[in-house]
């Protein structure tokens, strides 16, 4: 279920998007997006944990990460970074890593761009996740393998680290 600062659209039909209010500053959380020692702390659906094997923030940086899961299966992915403005936006590739296809058997989509915004409210932080794919069909692979509610409860993770920090 999502909480009422919640929001899940479709621009597009190609297009995902989900927003989520952080009661956090926009600098604070940008760096825990994009900081390997705050991304393990959060990143993956509540009850998994985040190895991040590689952050280089920048265009043409890469990244690369793995989430394992509570019975040990881990799920790695791999981005390639397209576009960055420090505390505003964030533009990536989003792809399931080799080894992926091996603990999920399923078609995996293919070919997401993700976009991060992060917009000042007045020390609060509204951020956007906007995951394009290339083709309908591709975004209905991915909404059935549980993006929506697998970054609703990433989004939850982030919101109780928040609250530490």
């Amino acid at each position: 279920m999502m909480s009422k600062n919640d929001s899940t659209d479709t621009q597009c039909d190609r297009e995902i998007v989900i927003t989520r209010i952080f009661n956090a500053p926009r600098k604070l959380v940008f760096e825990v997006w994009t900081q390997p020692e705050h991304v393990v702390q959060w990143w993956g659906p509540k009850g998994f944990t985040t190895r991040v094997t590689e952050t280089d923030l920048r265009p043409g940086g890469k990244s690369s990460y793995v989430m394992i899961a509570p019975d040990g299966k881990e799920y790695p992915a791999k981005g390639v970074f397209r576009e960055i403005v420090p505390f505003e936006r964030i533009v990536t590739s989003d792809e399931f890593d080799e080894g992926f296809e091996k603990v999920m058997n399923t078609d995996l989509p293919r070919g997401m761009v993700m976009t991060v915004i992060f917009e000042d409210l007045a020390g609060k932080t509204k951020l956007t996740l906007r995951i394009m794919h290339e083709s309908i069909e591709e975004r209905r692979k991915h909404e059935e393998m549980g993006v929506v509610a697998g970054w609703n409860s990433s989004f939850d993770c982030m919101d109780e680290y928040l609250a530490q920090l």
